[in-house]
């Protein structure tokens, strides 16, 4: 729908701009929620976790197992992260996460949901033509890989663990975080190659 974009923006600052003339809320406040949403929060905080269980196979064996203490021990846990499920893609099998009813999404790991992950064309179709979504996010898997679909809900939330990009083996783990991108921590995308665009 053309120029819905800027109609909430509008609708949104118009909202703010009378709670914070009301006293409802500090503007300071919102600011500081914010600055924690996308300096903090987000996806930078999964991404590190996928590096450390690509190069630590005794932490990438507790992910696996029990993701929310694994997770908790790099410091990233609370709303929105309490039952963490970690799911690894492999060349047989590629996870894709979607939330059916609504936008459940993991923050403490990803940040705030992508627009698209919440709409309903998203949280219909992949779950019935999941192989054309990711088509349309630019990946083509085998037709020998299986793609499992996990739906979120407010008891589970899934971070996917991409599979390690080849020649990687020199990179630390700062380096090899760089290269996870947030929708291949959703799964419709693939962890970036060493050099490729950003």
């Amino acid at each position: 729908m053309a120029g819905s974009g800027t109609s909430v923006e509008a609708r949104a600052a118009a909202l703010e701009e009378i709670l914070v003339e009301k006293g409802y809320v500090d503007p300071a406040a919102l600011d500081a929620i914010i600055a924690t949403y996308e300096r903090d929060v987000g996806p930078r905080n999964g991404a590190r976790v996928v590096a450390r269980a690509w190069t630590d196979p005794a932490y990438r064996a507790r992910l696996l197992t029990d993701a929310t203490p694994a997770i908790a021990e790099l410091g990233f846990g609370g709303r929105q992260g309490e039952h963490m499920v970690a799911l690894e893609n492999t060349p047989d099998e590629h996870h894709v996460v979607v939330c059916t009813l609504c936008s459940c999404y993991p923050w403490p790991v990803l940040g705030l949901p992508p627009t698209w992950y919440k709409s309903a064309a998203y949280r219909s179709r992949v779950v019935i033509d999941p192989r054309g979504v990711l088509a349309d996010f630019g990946v083509t898997l085998p037709a020998t890989t299986r793609i499992a679909v996990h739906d979120s809900t407010a008891e589970v939330r899934y971070l996917v663990v991409p599979m390690r990009p080849p020649g990687t083996d020199d990179l630390d783990e700062a380096a090899l975080a760089d290269l996870v991108t947030r929708d291949a921590m959703i799964g419709t995308g693939l962890a970036r190659t060493p050099g490729a665009a950003t």
